[in-house]
């Protein structure tokens, strides 16, 4: 056989065994359907909800999954594995607020080792729960609801004064954390309550308790966004308008004179004294 023909025999050979190498390259990196991507040096894995959690529900393996993000992307107090989230016993955390399905678990949504579902876990670090009694006038018919914000207000009669009454801010922009005993924020149906708990300093805690025993106390509500502090904190019946000099401005004066003995007798709306 020529050495030619031999040549080109083997350069074919050798480029059929290239193509079979190259095509077994491809098929053993390429992503299979219904698999994930290869994670990558510029991706982080990340916790997510693989369902929808309920607030105050268990974390189990099968409502959480992992999802690849982009490391200049991962969310802050997120978690790498399924393992730092899932427990046994006293220690099985659970979720602090509604998960959606898809959305990162994060460290400040859900209990720690030990973890209770209770109020308790719901209140901020150095704050207080304190329930006030409520009807359909204290809970703004029905419309403070958790989650929402209100300014808490006391009305009684003023010290030294018997017969003038004042109304004091006792706490503003307080956090609702309950209605009777539904915790849940996300309700929307108004109710007429019996109790109203708010998030208060431990101070104003005191105030409030102690203001449910001289007074009356009511509730306004707040727009969501509006932080905007209070200016005036207290109210009097003079700031209503009927101050003393009103009254006196309408009253008609009467001097009677009695040989040397005068008398001044005043009239208002028609009662003499």
């Amino acid at each position: 056989m020529p050495i030619r023909n031999i040549a080109t025999l083997a350069i074919a050979i050798f480029l059929g065994l290239l193509s079979v190498v190259l095509v077994r390259s491809y098929l053993n990196t390429a992503p299979r359907g219904g698999q994930a991507p290869a994670v990558t040096a510029n991706t982080t894995p990340v916790v997510v909800a693989a369902e929808t959690v309920a607030r105050g529900q268990i974390l189990e393996p099968t409502s959480l999954k992992i999802v690849n993000y982009p490391a200049n992307s991962v969310p802050a107090g997120s978690f790498r594995g399924i393992s730092q989230l899932v427990g046994t016993g006293p220690d099985q955390p659970m979720a602090l607020h509604a998960i959606v399905a898809n959305e990162p678990i994060l460290s400040d949504e859900v209990s720690g080792a030990n973890g209770k579902h209770t109020l308790a876990i719901s209140i901020s670090d150095g704050m207080r729960a304190v329930s006030l009694r409520s009807n359909d006038v204290v809970g703004v018919g029905g419309f403070v609801l958790p989650g929402d914000r209100v300014d808490v207000m006391l009305t009684r009669t003023a010290t030294n004064q018997p017969n003038e009454a004042i109304t004091q801010v006792l706490a503003e922009n307080s956090l609702v954390l309950g209605v009777d005993q539904s915790s849940n924020d996300a309700a929307d149906t108004p109710v007429v309550a019996r109790s109203v708990t708010v998030e208060v300093t431990p101070s104003q805690a005191q105030t409030i308790s102690l203001g449910q025993t001289v007074g009356t106390l009511s509730l306004a509500l707040r727009h969501t966004a509006d932080g905007t502090p209070l200016t005036k904190r207290e109210t009097s019946v003079a700031d209503l308008g009927t101050s003393a000099s009103v009254h006196r401005s309408s009253q008609i004066e009467f001097r009677v004179t009695r040989g040397v003995e005068s008398s001044v007798y005043h009239v208002a709306g028609g009662t003499a004294r």
